[in-house]
């Protein structure tokens, strides 16, 4: 079911020509890793943010607010599609905590330097392995450092 959310949220943003990058767990597999998704999580600019809800109004499931949680401040919304959680966050303002030093730093999100990787048999703009393990070291929870291993390995 994820490959149908991936094509749905795909689908809308391509429609409008709203840029966007996968992250998490997604674009740890488009880099080798192997293990099941929870969710799909990507990023858009901000100032397409807006039009991202209200195009995917009939889908949410978490309205857009900005929220911290699980080393995450930021504003984003989710939808469900199909039975899977589709997070759409809001480039702009985003933060992670950086669990070594314990400290929130931001989180830049650099579209320009997306990677694009067929995954699932959808080609996707994916933050670049660089990044992605950058982040994920920062914020060191269990299924992240279990990506990092994966995405190692495969390399």
């Amino acid at each position: 079911m994820h490959h149908l959310a991936a094509q749905w949220i795909v689908g809308l943003l391509s429609d409008r020509r709203i840029p966007f990058q996968v992250c998490g767990g997604l674009a740890a597999k488009g880099y080798g890793a192997e293990r099941d998704l929870n969710d799909i999580d990507l990023f858009v600019p901000g100032e397409y943010f807006a039009t991202v809800v209200r195009c995917g109004r009939e889908y949410v499931s978490k309205a857009a607010a900005h929220r911290q949680e699980e080393g995450w401040d930021l504003t984003y919304v989710q939808f469900k599609y199909k039975g899977i959680k589709v997070e759409v966050g809001n480039a702009d303002g985003a933060w992670i905590f950086d669990a070594g030093a314990e400290t929130w730093v931001p989180l830049n999100i650099d579209f320009s330097r997306s990677r694009i990787v067929s995954v699932m048999g959808i080609e996707l703009p994916l933050m670049t392995r660089e990044d992605l393990v950058r982040y994920k070291s920062l914020l060191s929870r269990a299924v992240d450092l279990e990506d990092i291993r994966a995405i190692s390995e495969s390399m």
